[in-house]
């Protein structure tokens, strides 16, 4: 019998099944760096990717495969693969797609990391990214040269809350025969599912909201299975043969999930950014109560942008979920159970008094995370966007009166009471 189950049943059951050894309900934590074979047959048709199974940690482990198929299940992709963070996860994506010389287009308003990583570390490899506006979605094509192999979104930026058109970007992006990467971590797929609107490639920073506790780094990456990686032999790493494995062609091979294979038997094992059972572990426990979870902070977020939007002290709230903002009914139509919990508002008195505020909070935690149980506050100018320009700051969202805040689960009038005596003091 063909079940369709629910997101909800999904999250906790989905890539887990009791041991069989023990009979143990939850997984368990792998801890262990390498497996048996069978027989040297065994091992050399795992080594030749003839068979699946377990060779070595770095490439996979009981404890992660759970948390990937559990994290393909929710997004509706075919495959994932996991990595150690978020980043990790971003550097596995574009190794898989690129060669010296290629270039991408991504938003400029990302987190302020991911522009760093894309707009000076990736250009020591020889890929280079072209920066837009995405409030334009025509900005993408604009931007498209002959060399550029996808375009990457985040659909809820970080930190500046906008919410990207994704249909209209898939479309670009198939016109010109590319992927569309969506980083998904503000959201995850409780709140969105890129996929079922066009994306190719879906990134999250398990670290956030799918772990939810922050207590656990790590990354995936899910693709959806459904482009054709053989168009105009524009991807020569999926589609020529692959010296490290006798000439095997990946996407010849393995179809639809042959991105995320080559991710791992490449990427994956040469660089090495695996992720930790432990962490696997934790993240899967996070991943079971993500529905509740996310429907909480939301409701939070909501009672706490609105209270910020009527303070003398606050000179704006960029949040979707509020009708006065210009991407709301974006958000309707992607976000409809709620427009996330991380949103940014400008505080009067530019970078001295936002510097103040996060000083000055109680219940609220100044760190640079995102996606906790815990409400946290941040000044990027002062913290994740500091290596940055004026000019770059401001572009993505993160000027010198802006605070970002990540709604946790405690009680609303609660945080909103901190946030009272901090703005007044």
């Amino acid at each position: 019998m063909n079940l369709e189950y629910g997101f909800e049943t999904r999250a906790i059951h989905a890539g887990a099944a009791p041991d069989p050894t023990t009979g143990a309900r939850a997984t368990p934590i792998y801890q262990t760096t390498a497996y048996v074979f069978d027989d040297v047959d065994h091992a050399a048709s795992l080594f030749n990717l003839h068979n699946f199974g377990y060779i070595y940690s770095r490439l996979t482990n009981p404890t992660v495969a759970v948390l990937e198929e559990r994290i393909a299940a929710l997004e509706g992709g075919r495959a994932a693969v996991a990595a150690a963070s978020g980043h990790a996860a971003q550097f596995l994506t574009f190794f898989t797609l690129m060669e010296p010389g290629d270039e991408f287009v991504a938003s400029r308003n990302l987190y302020g990391g991911s522009l760093t990583q894309f707009g000076l570390s990736f250009k020591k490899l020889g890929w280079t990214c072209h920066f837009v506006d995405p409030s334009e979605p025509e900005n993408f094509r604009k931007a498209l040269t002959a060399r550029c192999k996808a375009i990457f979104i985040e659909n809820l930026a970080n930190p500046g809350g906008v919410v990207v058109d994704i249909e209209r970007v898939a479309a670009i992006a198939h016109a010109a025969g590319i992927p569309l990467i969506v980083d998904n971590t503000l959201a995850t797929p409780y709140l969105c599912r890129p996929i079922e609107h066009g994306a190719d490639i879906v990134v999250h920073s398990t670290t956030k909201f799918l772990s939810g506790h922050g207590n656990a780094l790590g990354g995936v990456v899910v693709e959806s299975g459904k482009f054709d990686w053989s168009q105009g032999d524009r991807f020569p790493s999926l589609t020529a043969p692959e010296p490290a494995y006798h000439g095997l062609k990946f996407f010849e091979n393995f179809g639809d999930f042959a991105f995320t294979m080559k991710a791992r038997a490449v990427a994956l094992r040469d660089f090495g950014p695996a992720l930790a059972p432990l962490n696997a572990f934790l993240t899967i426990t996070g991943v079971e109560t993500l529905h509740v979870r996310m429907e909480r902070h939301v409701e939070n977020a909501r009672k706490v942008a609105e209270f910020l939007s009527g303070r003398d002290e606050v000179a704006w709230v960029s949040y979707a979920g509020l009708k006065q903002s210009p991407y709301y009914k974006l958000a309707q139509k992607y976000l409809p159970k709620g427009a996330g919990a991380v949103f940014t508002f400008g505080i009067t008195g530019g970078y001295e008094a936002g510097i103040r505020l996060v000083e000055n909070v109680r219940l609220f935690s100044h760190l640079a995370n995102i996606g906790d149980t815990r409400s946290l506050i941040l000044h990027p100018a002062s913290t994740t966007h500091r290596q940055l320009t004026d000019e770059q700051r401001a572009d993505a969202g993160a000027g010198a009166d802006v605070i970002r805040l990540s709604i946790g689960l405690e009680t609303a009038d609660d945080l909103i009471r901190d946030l009272d005596q901090a703005l007044g003091s």
